[in-house]
């Protein structure tokens, strides 16, 4: 790394440092400070927050990836990544905020009235949180890797970059909390936004031309590079899941058929209402309504987003095979044209449009894409861990500074072990059946939250009869079916790209365990009160309080 690709890195650090530190001496005193900025996010802000939190390795290199590697199959990703939200916006992000609790667990908790459903969702919450974490961890390893050689002593350059990315925002998020976290991520999707029309506008200003560059990738035939067993690499030509035909770019059955892409862009929708990372943004809302104006300029920052990516994965795939012979070093990473990794789409037209600084800018925003998410999901295992457990359980009667304390040691204790798990995953290994192994990652995960919380808050939302016993029992089928369906899955033994989207079929099954579990066990107590809470207008949930102070107390 040179000294001016050093200095794109260190502005960008600094930044994110300077950040959280003002967010700490703004205050960041209590347990609801570090875990929900005391609720107290203006709209615009959250939004911008809530999709750099969303915004992740997988949406920032994943998606042009995929678009890079599998044509429009790989877009369905950034249908589904985008469309997440509405489901969020019609059913669930006004009335979470409404009810005013601190994290899923709580929440779910409080609506059942039970102590096992939070002791449940908190096992449940940090099992996504782990399989959300590590593909994270993953992008920022391949980032490193082509951006420079450096590596820590016993690594690789691909180490390096996942202990650095993961151990440098646990501290970040350690000292500035919900509040600098927020700021942080707000800034970083702006940066985001910034490089994908910085990349756009630098193609068109030297003549490039997306229409054409469209139409004439629409006709050519999709290859992956192979290596064989005397360790020769070649193109292999990749054939349509729907004729057995060379598939085309811009024809779909490359890497899904028809029900593929429709369990694909399920399992992404119903997995964004149930990310906990995501879903804890709506408590730092002031009111309802703010939450779900918040959920509204969400749906069109990543919209915008996503509709970049898309366009960038497509030139990708275009302009990197035209220049690959006469540019020494993006022959070093393609086969004939074609990128052996297809998370350095982006990347490369950083080189090529920018050079060492258009690389570095690029790689800075990945790292930023990345830190980021990882901030959000850091601070959700916090809120679980911290309010939902020590809290709670380990030493109810905590002090301010020892809540504070707990939730910032179970950030680094989620660190480290995400770190751990994805040193040791060879993304080689999930590669080979997927158009973007980040991207095939973070589905993964979403697949589990989609089958596990997505239909407990939805059915907790929108329908009284729910019980206890009955989130509980899908809450635990759904976890055992989906990382039963995933391990297997990237183990081999699954059906070929079919365990990253389950949903579909996990989703229902759990919804109607659920439903018939209701049916069959007591109503939770004081149902009319809660619903006041959920869905009643603001006078409502006041005379609600009221009448419960007035019983409690026995004062009129």
């Amino acid at each position: 790394m040179n000294a001016a690709q050093l200095g794109v890195v260190a502005v960008a650090l600094g930044l994110s440092v300077a950040v959280v530190l003002l967010a700490r001496v703004r205050g960041t005193r209590t347990a609801l400070d570090f875990q929900l900025a005391g609720r107290q996010m203006g709209v615009l802000t959250n939004a911008c927050a809530i999709c750099g939190d969303y915004v992740s390795a997988a949406s920032f290199l994943g998606v042009a990836a995929a678009v890079y590697a599998a044509g429009l199959d790989g877009a369905w990703y950034a249908t589904g990544f985008a469309a997440g939200f509405v489901p969020v916006l019609l059913f669930i992000a006004t009335p979470l905020r409404r009810f005013g609790e601190r994290s899923i667990p709580d929440f779910l908790a409080r609506r059942f009235g039970s102590e096992a459903v939070r002791l449940v969702a908190v096992l449940v919450v940090e099992l996504i949180i782990l399989a959300y974490l590590i593909p994270q961890a993953v992008g920022g390893g391949l980032a490193w890797q082509l951006l420079s050689g450096a590596s820590l002593p016993g690594l690789d350059p691909y180490g390096t970059g996942i202990v650095a990315s993961t151990v440098l925002t646990a501290l970040l998020v350690v000292i500035g909390g919900m509040r600098g976290t927020t700021w942080n991520q707000a800034i970083q999707f702006v940066v985001l936004v910034a490089v994908l029309v910085w990349l756009a506008a630098a193609m068109v200003s030297q003549g490039f031309s997306y229409s054409g560059a469209l139409r004439d990738a629409n006709e050519t035939v999709l290859t992956r590079p192979v290596v064989d067993s005397a360790g020769a690499e070649s193109l292999e030509v990749v054939t349509s899941q729907l004729d057995g035909e060379p598939a085309l770019f811009g024809r779909p059955g490359a890497r899904y058929g028809a029900i593929g892409h429709f369990a694909l862009v399920v399992t992404l929708m119903a997995g964004t209402a149930g990310l906990p990372h995501v879903m804890n943004r709506f408590f730092t809302s002031p009111t309802g309504r703010a939450a779900r104006m918040t959920t509204v300029w969400v749906l069109a920052f990543v919209g915008l987003f996503y509709t970049l990516a898309v366009m960038l994965g497509t030139a990708a795939r275009s302009i990197i095979a035209s220049k690959a012979a006469d540019d020494p070093w993006l022959a070093e990473l393609t086969v004939d044209g074609v990128l052996r990794v297809p998370e350095h789409a982006l990347l490369s037209l950083g080189r090529l449009y920018g050079g060492d600084i258009g690389l570095s800018v690029v790689t800075t925003g990945a790292l930023l894409a990345i830190m980021s998410t990882i901030g959000g999901l850091l601070l959700a295992a916090s809120a679980s861990w911290g309010h939902d457990i020590y809290e709670r359980y380990l030493n109810p009667r905590a002090t301010r500074a020892q809540a504070l304390k707990a939730g910032q040691v179970a950030v680094g204790v989620v660190a480290v072990g995400a770190a751990m798990v994805a040193v040791g995953l060879d993304p080689s290994d999930v590669s080979a059946s997927t158009p973007s192994v980040v991207a095939a990652l973070v589905t993964a995960a979403f697949a589990l939250a989609g089958s596990t919380l997505t239909p407990c808050l939805v059915l907790g939302i929108w329908w009284k009869r729910t019980t206890a016993t009955a989130v509980i029992a899908g809450m635990v089928l759904g976890a055992v079916m989906s990382v039963g369906v995933v391990v297997t899955g990237l183990a081999g033994l699954g059906l070929a790209g079919a365990w990253q989207t389950p949903t579909i079929v996990i989703g229902p099954l759990v919804s109607v365990v659920i439903v018939v579990v209701s049916l069959l066990t007591t109503p939770v107590a004081g149902i009319d009160g809660i619903w006041v809470r959920l869905h009643g207008s603001a006078n409502d949930r006041r005379s609600e309080r009221l009448t419960r102070i007035t019983l409690d107390t026995g004062v009129p």
